[in-house]
């Protein structure tokens, strides 16, 4: 009889679906309260612990069998000792796409029609016009082409973009990009690119990767977007690069300390927009992340790969891995334990 520790906000149709999905095993809501406490006891893990967890001590006790992360990022529990170990890891990659997307278009579009200019001017009733930027026809960098980067291109190319990604595998390429390379051609979308989003995992091939000296290679007058690690840009180098007027300015999802201290100089910095790491934020995110655990135990008791298992060492899964789309977990959800989802609302 396993032992199934969550971590994450489920409610009690959650619980059942993954009773159904797991018959026989003991599931153990342990939240964030008692997470701490209960990984160690578990053999399959599955959530996002936010606060401080003895990966080290549950590794070395021999009985977690499998990590299931409830979110795309897994610095959460990527520790050395897990990477080293036979452990299993999969992520929840792809499921809110859509959602980063989105949260990634209205940074751009609030800092290029300088809505927090027109929100502060409206709070004191004044009505008066400022300058604008426009979003159409920019060269824009994609760095890190997995599922949140597919679906930004997806939505920033019919805009007239030109879109240059890169990727550790450019080997899927859309019809919005002009150019899918690998991580050697960096330099030179930083040298090109008008906008550069970032989407990559932190891991230590990531962190600060946009230091003092990559930032400085990036386009005069150039926008930073990062919707994906706050650690993944050196952030006093960047408030360096603006405060110049290197770069024109940046629209951040993430930071390098979450929350943002107070004294943070990106507070103050008028091209700044900031937002408290809600790209992936959705009202179907606990269902999906829910249905994915619940169809990669059926996978498992299937003797079939379980979707979205990653590479330890780079943080995501590889292409041949990812779950195909949303809407095909979705449909496999429903075809393995079909009428689930409508008898729990």
């Amino acid at each position: 009889m396993r032992r199934i520790v969550l971590c994450y906000p489920v409610e009690p149709r959650h619980i059942e679906w993954i009773r159904r999905a797991a018959p026989g095993d003991v599931i153990i809501d342990a939240g964030q309260e008692g997470v701490a406490a209960a990984l160690p006891t578990a053999d399959i893990f599955c959530g996002h612990a936010k606060v401080p967890v003895p990966w080290a001590e549950t590794v070395a006790g021999g009985r977690l069998r499998w990590i299931q992360s409830s979110a795309a990022g897994l610095d959460h529990c990527l520790t050395e000792e897990v990477i080293e170990s036979s452990i299993p890891v999969t992520s929840a990659s792809g499921l809110f796409a859509d959602q980063v997307a989105e949260q990634t278009l209205a940074l751009l579009f609030g800092l290029y029609r300088q809505l927090p200019v027109f929100f502060a001017q409206s709070r004191q009733r004044q009505f008066v016009r400022q300058p604008t930027w426009d979003v159409h026809g920019k060269t824009i960098g994609i760095v890190g082409f997995g599922g949140n980067g597919r679906r930004i291109a997806q939505l920033l190319g019919p805009l007239g973009n030109s879109i240059h990604a890169i990727d550790w595998y450019p080997t899927d390429p859309l019809p919005e990009v002009e150019s899918l390379r690998g991580l050697d051609a960096l330099d030179e979308v930083l040298a090109t690119s008008d906008i550069l989003i970032l989407g990559v995992p932190l891991n230590d091939q990531t962190r600060h990767m946009l230091d003092g000296k990559r930032l400085a290679r990036m386009k005069p007058g150039a926008v930073l977007v990062n919707v994906a690690r706050g650690p993944v840009v050196d952030e006093a180098a960047l408030v360096e690069a603006l405060r110049s007027g290197h770069l024109a300015g940046a629209a951040v999802d993430v930071t390098e300390v979450e929350p943002l201290p107070q004294e943070s100089p990106l507070w103050t910095l008028p091209n700044v927009v900031i937002t408290p790491h809600v790209g992936a934020q959705s009202a179907s995110r606990v269902d999906d992340s829910t249905k994915l655990f619940c169809v990669n135990l059926r996978r498992e008791a299937l003797s079939l790969e379980r979707w979205n298992e990653v590479d330890k060492r780079l943080g995501f899964p590889r292409p041949e891995r990812r779950v195909p789309s949303l809407a095909a977990m979705r449909a496999e959800f429903e075809r393995y334990f079909p009428g689930a989802d409508a008898e729990s609302r």
